[in-house]
């Protein structure tokens, strides 16, 4: 299958937006987000922000999908991190190797940063397809506060 990934623009919302409601409605993702929180979420991948950037997943078809990314430090690896946020692709579109790209892709947009990811234990097929792009599983309990 031909595709491509691009940065996420300002044009890629609405339909961006739909697959977000569909993702965070899943059992793959913990929280259920709102609609503010998809709005500030595309607001931020398609502007200048230092901290996230948005990629879209397009074929002649139209989008297939999207990925997120925040930027951080890691103190306890001493260097630069990249967080995949998020990654959905339409049913249609799974197991057809775009996730792994979308990987490799990072790696080399990246290099010399972790690339770090948090999945649902029972999103069995997700869990496989990082593993199988090198993600190991660290023994941690992640805890937030709300503000």
């Amino acid at each position: 299958m031909n595709y491509t990934i691009r940065r996420m623009t300002v044009a890629d919302t609405d339909v961006v937006i739909d697959m977000m409601r569909t993702f965070y409605a899943s059992p793959a993702v913990f929280t259920n987000g709102s609609e503010e929180i998809f709005q500030n979420d595309v607001t931020a991948c398609v502007s200048d922000s230092p901290y996230a950037e948005g990629f879209v997943f397009e074929s002649k078809q139209g989008l297939l999908g999207y990925g997120m990314i925040a930027k951080s430090f890691s103190t306890e690896f001493g260097k630069p991190c990249i967080w995949i946020e998020d990654l959905y692709l339409l049913p249609d579109y799974r197991g057809l190797g775009i996730g792994s790209a979308f990987f490799s892709f990072i790696e080399k947009t990246y290099p010399d940063h972790l690339l770090r990811l948090e999945v649902e234990e029972e999103n069995e097929r997700a869990v496989h397809v990082y593993k199988k792009n090198g993600f190991d599983v660290l023994p941690y309990m992640e805890m937030k506060k709300h503000s």
